[in-house]
Parts: structure tokens; sequence; C-alpha cells
């Protein structure tokens, strides 16, 4: 019965979420509440349990990475990095939708995708504002590159990190097998995304002859301040590629890179603390409490062992439904606690298959995750910053506009994986 009721308490919260009657944060505390009322969960489980409750690596990791941007904000080099792009661009919006697309997701297989978010759409705000268009067909844009284009490292996306960890992979494991087909994915997406927004994407011979006469430099306010935040950001960045050698948590890397560009830039806590995304913390600590009480019921449970009766040790078969399974799951629970909560189902049934197929598994689970995390606003971090951005600036994105877009694109790129898995592996 606690089972049934944990599940009704998410579907709910999802109907709410997904409808926007209600604030997304209220709801997410709500039903953080409402499993705590039903016994679903209890404070042991949400504070302790790293199984069934908030991911606080997650957490901490956007906390210090929204103290690091809220910093180099200051120095006006998203401003400066704006300008540059559209001049390159000659003002021409789809041409500068393009190059930022690039540019967000060859930062995000760098960074992480949440990093490259919180870097990206302050910039994409400038650029709007200068090229005179909607930034939506931008932000959306971006987050979708990020989500792609982090898919091809260990540290591009959360999930990455969580399937390494369990199945002993390394970062160059990714490289080969992930990052070939995300860049064929992304040769396709792109054009896509600005067939997409053609519409959107339209000024006037004013607006461009206006860009040309700009001067980036000019934007530039802090340029000591600048130089110390890119020596720390290029330590972090370093830090997140070789965290496994140093045994160092993605989290822990950017706590220590916030506390140390907060130290030496000297700048009161009300001068960063105001770009950090409070609400959007707030809310994943809800999400996670309330797919931690599907775990903890065993919800989730039940599903991976019907889904292992259904596949039994046919390992092609395996592939394709953990594929299309896990990228239709990440856009409703959120990728994270989703392959949190796959990983052991994934352990078992790779431990069924023949040995011929290595990791294959594993690609599929991170290809359907990372992908399918596209599909709505809460299937991955990225999405969730990416908003409460825009939000913050004004710009309100609701949950059926981001699926419109979200989804076609992420069942492009997941149709694109099927015949890349079954040709390579099988």
């Amino acid at each position: 019965m606690q089972m049934q009721l944990a599940v009704l308490v998410f579907l709910v919260a999802y109907i709410l979420i997904a409808t926007e009657k209600i604030n997304r944060v209220a709801v997410a505390l709500g039903g953080a509440a409402a499993m705590i009322v039903i016994g679903a969960t209890d404070a042991d489980a949400i504070f302790y349990d790293h199984d069934t409750g908030i991911d606080w690596n997650v957490i901490f990791l956007l906390l210090g990475m929204m103290i690091i941007v809220g910093v180099i904000h200051k120095t006006g080099l998203f401003e400066y990095l704006a300008i540059k792009a559209i001049k390159r661009a000659k003002g021409e919006p789809k041409r500068a939708l393009v190059f930022l697309i690039i540019l967000t997701a060859v930062a995000s297989a760098i960074l992480d995708n949440v990093t490259t978010i919180l870097l990206a759409v302050p910039m994409t705000l400038v650029v709007c504002k200068q090229l005179n268009v909607s930034p939506i067909p931008f932000i959306l844009s971006q987050v979708f590159a990020s989500n792609i284009g982090g898919a091809s490292t260990l540290v591009g996306d959360p999930p990455n990190i969580i399937i390494a960890s369990r199945a002993n992979l390394s970062f160059n494991d990714f490289l080969v097998h992930m990052a070939p087909w995300v860049i064929v994915v992304m040769m396709v997406i792109t054009p896509m995304l600005v067939f997409m927004f053609r519409k959107e994407l339209v000024n006037t011979a004013a607006d461009r002859a206006r860009i040309d006469k700009l001067d980036e430099n000019s934007y530039l306010k802090d340029k000591v301040l600048l130089k110390k935040s890119l020596f720390v950001l290029g330590a972090v960045m370093i830090a997140f590629v070789l965290h496994t050698a140093l045994h160092l948590e993605p989290s822990i890397v950017a706590m220590l890179g916030a506390g140390v560009l907060v130290g030496i830039s000297r700048l009161k806590p009300k001068d960063y603390a105001m770009d950090v995304e409070w609400a959007t913390l707030v809310f994943f600590a809800g999400l996670f409490i309330m797919v931690g009480a599907l775990v903890k019921t065993g919800a989730l449970g039940e599903f991976a062992d019907f889904l292992k009766e259904q596949v039994g040790d046919q390992a092609s078969l395996a592939a394709m439904v953990l594929l299309f399974v896990s990228a239709i799951l990440s856009g409703i629970i959120d990728n994270i606690p989703y392959v949190a909560s796959m990983s052991p189902v994934v352990t078992e049934l790779s431990a069924g298959i023949s040995q011929q197929y290595g990791d294959v598994l594993w690609w599929s689970l991170a290809f359907g995750a990372d992908f399918g995390g596209n599909a709505t606003i809460i299937g991955a971090s990225a999405n969730v910053v990416a908003i409460g951005l825009a939000h913050k600036a004004g710009i309100k994105i609701s949950f059926w506009q981001f699926a419109k877009y979200g989804i076609p694109v992420t069942l492009v790129s997941v149709l694109m994986v099927a015949p890349y898995i079954l040709l390579r592996y099988f």
C-alpha cells in the first residue's frame, strides 16, 4: 500500500509541475513532505542514505559553480564573449545560434553541462538583447547541446559520473565509446534546431549594422578579478578531468574552487550570492526526496525486476530496451536519480550476458539517460538551471514549450544511437 501511495504522490506532483498551476518549487517541497507523511521515507533515508536521499554531490556541485559564476559575472566576461560571438556571426541570428550551440557542446564535454549552462545563459541574454531577437530559441538550443555534448565525456554529464563509478569505466572509455557518435548526432541536431526556430531567428539590417560598431573590450569591468577568476576556473576544469586520479568528487572540487575564488576576490557575499539559484537547489532537493521514496518503497526495484524478466540474457534486446526505456524515464524522473536507481539493475543485467559484448549495456544507459534528459524541463539538471536563470531574467519558458522542442530532439538523437549500438557492438 505504501508503495502505491508513493507512486501516486509522485504522479500527482509530476502532473502539477507539468501543468504549472502551482510553482514547481512548492510542488517539489509539497511532494517531499507528502512522502514523509505517508511513511515512504524518513530523515535517515533523506539526509544520510546515498541511494534514497538527497544527492548532496549534485547540490554542492551546483552551489559551488553558481558561486564561481557569480564572481565571474562581476568581471564583464559574459558580455565580452557575447559581443565577440555576434560580431563574428556578422549580427546574423542563425549563424550566431550555430556558434553558440557548438561552443556549448564543446564546453559541456570539458566542464559539465550544468556549469556550462551557468556560464552560457548570462552570455546568451546579452547576445539576444544585442541581436534584437527572442532569447528562448538560444536558451533551449544551448540546453539541448549541453546535454548531448556532455554525454561525450565522463565529467560532461552527472549521470556519466555515476555510471563510471558503478562500472569502473575510465575517462578514455567515454571518449572512445561515446564521443565519436555524439559528434555525429550534433551534426544532425544543429541544423535541426536552426530549422525549428527559423521564424524567430530574424532581425533587421539595422540591427546587424549596429552589431559591427560594438566594442567588446569596453564591457570588461575588472581585468584583475577576471585573471583570478579564469585561473581558478581553469584549475577547477583540470580537477574535473582528473577527479578520479585525485580521488576528489566534482562537488568537492567546485566548493574548493568557490572558496578560493571568494577568498582572493575580496567580494562581499551579497555580490556573488545574488547569482546563486537558491530556488533551483531547493527544487532538486525535493525531487531527490520524492525519487528516493520510490526507491525506498521498492517501486523502482519492481520495475527493474520486470525489465530483467523481459530481456533475459539477450544482449541486443537488453541494449535496445535499456536505451529507449532510459530515454523515456529520464525525461520523466530526472536522469541523475534515474541512473542512480538503475545502475544496480544494469550491473545484474551485464552479469547475465556474454562477456564478448563488453560494457554495451552501460553505454545504452548513458546514451538513453543523457539524451533522454532533453525531453522535459525536469529531465536533466542543466534544464532546471537554465529555466531558473531565464525566469530570474523575466523570461518564462513553460513545461510544454520546452517539451515541444525537447521531445523531437530527444527522439531524433535516440533513434540515431540505436543503429550505432547495434552495428558497433553486435
